[in-house]
């Protein structure tokens, strides 16, 4: 089982701006003054240094951001490279009904993916049938 931080919205731009607060959660965990998760802003640049903008994203690299179409291709991408069992989606947004809007974009990401690889995974399996008789 691995695990991913996925924050998605109507648009990459409302995505990235609720992923602020993941960012900023972060960042003020490594200053030494964690609290609870905060508001979203309109520029993360303004917010942390570059040396707290670096470990933010190295830290944060397993994290799809984006609008729906982004969060498929980027989670294909993860599943991919991982090759997980499972996935254990988290989302750390401020705002409690823009959350549950992502869980509900990436729920109806998960059925696109699981019927595409119902797609690859059929011939995959007729094919290696007929090598085998």
């Amino acid at each position: 089982m691995l695990g991913v931080n996925v924050v998605a919205a109507a648009t990459d731009a409302e995505a990235r701006r609720l992923f602020t607060s993941h960012q900023q959660a972060f960042a003020l965990l490594r200053r030494g003054t964690p609290g609870q998760i905060p508001p979203p802003i309109d520029d993360i640049e303004t917010f942390w240094s570059p040396a707290e903008k670096a470990m933010a994203s190295q830290s944060l690299a397993c994290s799809v951001v984006g609008a729906s179409m982004t969060v498929e291709r980027e989670l294909h991408e993860f599943i991919e490279l991982t090759k997980p069992d499972e996935l254990m989606i988290a989302a750390l947004i401020y705002d409690q009904a823009a959350r549950l809007r992502s869980y509900e974009i990436t729920a109806e990401v998960r059925e696109r993916l699981r019927v595409e690889e119902r797609k690859v995974s059929v011939p995959a399996a007729v094919w290696a049938e007929t090598k085998l008789h």
